[in-house]
């Protein structure tokens, strides 16, 4: 298990100017004092994230990658502003202290929060928990619960009414996805225009829902109660967060929740815990999000193949950077056959 306080040594290359950090946290966050436990959190393929523990307080920053001028992917205001504009109506997100625009502090904007201690988990549950199939499901349902209920909330409510452009969501996501693809093409792994094209036919029309969408909702992007593991505390990486489409949503979910059934090539691409038992379905979890929200699921066939597309993308863009000896991890070796095998199940699907 890795839990989300397991701050490791800051990377090389991507430190701070502690010094001008800490004058202006003691400036804006009342009561802080004496010198911070700095660390950093694993990861970084997108925004930054460190730890400043404090004795009176435990604080997260976040900035963006070094040598990004982002406006959307790595947009500090963007995560800033819906996580302060959802917590009066969505208390599973942390709560935002500060966020400047001022890049003469640490070389970039960033923002601040109030570290949630609690769990997150990544393949598999931890064996310590001892969570039987009754205990999986209640998880389970936990999980899809706070994906209905964002999905529920009142854009307007929350002052998010202008976060994004909701008309023609499903369009630009298509149409960015398979440029994307376009650009990182491998001769190892086929093209799959076939799968491009049918996404591009059978766009459904808008359908006028205006939902907050998170983006990347997995199971790694919450943070659980370590002693009640089925709550979850807060939602984390809300860095692709828009309005839209609540169904493109659910599909990217989905997308990365394998089950007993799948074939065996894509069982191998789990990145999550959800073939333990007393996990529901994708069938499961489809008709209790119709029952909860009022919103027709039955033809969710789209959104199904638009989900593992992209993912298919996403592994590409990292294969792409292997392939051509930008980076060397070995983890990425065989990413290529797995973006093959993603592509091949949508075909499968397209053609079922």
């Amino acid at each position: 298990m890795e839990t989300n306080n397991s701050g490791r040594p800051v990377r090389s290359g991507e430190e701070l100017d502690w010094v001008a950090l800490d004058a202006v946290l003691k400036r804006v966050i009342p009561g802080l004092a004496g010198d911070p436990v700095i660390s950093q959190f694993p990861g970084g393929n997108s925004n930054l994230t460190y730890r400043l523990q404090y004795a009176s307080d435990d604080l997260v920053v976040r900035r963006p990658p070094f040598g990004t001028k982002a406006r959307s992917a790595h947009s500090m205001i963007r995560e800033y502003r819906i996580m302060s504009g959802l917590k009066p109506v969505y208390p599973a997100v942390p709560d935002t202290l500060y966020y400047t625009d001022d890049e003469t502090i640490i070389g970039s904007e960033f923002y601040v929060m109030r570290k949630v201690d609690g769990a997150v988990i990544k393949h598999v549950l931890p064996p310590e928990w001892k969570m039987d199939p009754a205990a999986c499901r209640r998880f389970c349902i936990q999980f899809w619960e706070k994906l209905i209920a964002l999905h529920q909330v009142d854009c307007s409510a929350a002052g998010l009414a202008d976060f994004g452009r909701p008309i023609g969501y499903v369009e630009r996501q298509v149409l960015g996805w398979n440029g994307r693809y376009e650009k990182v093409i491998t001769p190892d792994v086929d093209r799959f225009s076939a799968v491009q094209h049918w996404l591009v036919d059978h766009m459904p029309p808008d359908s006028g829902r205006k939902s907050i969408l998170h983006g990347d909702y997995r199971i790694d992007n919450v943070i659980l109660d370590h002693d009640e593991p089925h709550d979850i505390l807060a939602v984390l990486d809300w860095e692709i967060s828009a309005l839209g489409d609540p169904l493109m949503d659910l599909g990217n979910s989905l997308a990365y929740w394998m089950q007993e059934d799948d074939p065996v090539d894509l069982r191998a691409l789990s990145m999550q815990p959800s073939m333990a038992p007393g996990m529901l379905t994708r069938a499961e979890i489809l008709q209790r999000y119709e029952e909860k929200t009022g919103i027709d699921t039955s033809d969710f066939g789209f959104y199904r193949v638009f989900g593992y597309w992209r993912v298919a993308v996403i592994l590409q863009q990292i294969y792409y950077r292997y392939f051509n000896g930008q980076t060397s991890d070995p983890r990425f070796a065989g990413f290529g056959q797995a973006v093959q095998s993603l592509g091949e199940h949508c075909q499968r699907l397209i053609d079922s």
